[in-house]
């Protein structure tokens, strides 16, 4: 008796052993391969860059974000595990200088496969001046193909239909690099995305024409890029920044802004106080709406995806605008 009740403990710790052994080893695997079952483990920075992941990859890859659903994506922090997944990831998506400690964090993970936003298009600088802030064309300040170089460059070239869809011809191109066996899937879905990012450069267009004002005033220099394409003047309250405060001198040329350029809206964002704004809207006897810069999806957002948004923006801009 005693001998067989000594045989069965040692027989289930040995299937013990056999599958812990075999369990690290798939881990290990996975975490070499950059694959969860069999699946490509894509990790993306934020909201815009999880969208093209997932619209490009479609069912064969599995996206993770960085930043968490309605938390604005400025000042993430990174945790250690956030880290290690970044290592372990089989494809990054990320835009170098939106988020420090995404930057650092990717350079301390040096994952095999990084797709950098920044290095698929042109950023410019659209900084908040007194004496305007309002964006300023090729001529003046130029292009800078890799604006992470540029500390005043602004990231928010997601709200650019145009710069957007070059964007994902490069996030597909590091897909097809990264998972070779599904390439073909992968450039057919980047062929589709584009596309519709034409369609909705094209509503922009049209859905602007017969406005009877180019100017808005927002909360943050998000709309740099937006107001370029479609011969807008973007006046923000704060910097690119969200976080920053106005000084009062900038106060001040708002109210004479809006006062000469016959502003009826103040916009504000969902994932940032929007105490300044009304404040100024108040002050100056002007309605509010809300102008997305698409940092993330949240019970707020009106709409579910980055068209449905861009389609809410539009309609917003149209009624502050005048556009028929």
């Amino acid at each position: 008796m005693n001998i067989r009740r000594s045989i069965v403990p040692a027989a289930v710790a040995g299937a013990a052993v056999l599958g812990l052994a075999t369990t690290l080893t798939a881990c290990s695997a996975n975490a070499t391969d950059g694959r969860t079952n069999g699946k490509l483990d894509v990790v993306a920075s934020f909201y815009p860059m999880q969208f093209l992941a997932q619209r490009i990859g479609g069912g064969h890859v599995h996206v993770s974000s960085l930043t968490k659903p309605g938390a604005e994506p400025h000042d993430l922090d990174i945790s250690a595990r956030q880290t290690a997944d970044l290592s372990k990831a089989g494809l990054v998506v990320y835009l170098k200088g939106l988020q420090p400690a995404v930057d650092a964090a990717i350079g301390q993970a040096e994952p095999k496969h990084v797709a950098d936003a920044a290095s698929f298009t042109t950023l410019e600088d659209h900084g908040t001046e007194v004496d305007g802030g309002h964006e300023h064309g090729d001529d003046e300040h130029g292009h800078d193909e890799h604006g992470d170089e540029d500390a005043g460059s602004d990231p928010h070239i997601w709200l650019d239909p145009v710069r957007y869809a070059q964007v994902a011809e490069g996030v597909g191109k590091a897909l097809q690099k990264a998972d070779p066996d599904n390439a073909a899937d992968y450039k057919k879905n980047t062929a589709a995305l584009v596309k519709q990012l034409g369609t909705l450069n094209d509503d922009f267009k049209t859905g602007l024409k017969n406005r009877t004002s180019n100017t808005f005033i927002t909360t943050h220099a998000a709309f740099g890029y937006l107001a370029e394409r479609y011969g807008l003047r973007q006046e923000a309250i704060s910097g690119v920044d969200p976080e920053s405060e106005p000084s009062p001198a900038r106060m001040k040329a708002l109210h004479s802004v809006a006062e000469k350029e016959k502003v009826g809206t103040v916009f504000f964002e969902t994932l940032v106080s929007d105490k300044t704004a009304k404040t100024l809207a108040g002050d100056l006897h002007l309605r509010t709406d809300v102008l997305d810069p698409i940092e993330g999806i949240s019970d707020q957002s009106k709409g579910d995806d980055y068209f449905e948004v861009m389609h809410a923006n539009l309609k917003a801009l149209q009624t502050a605008l005048g556009a028929k």
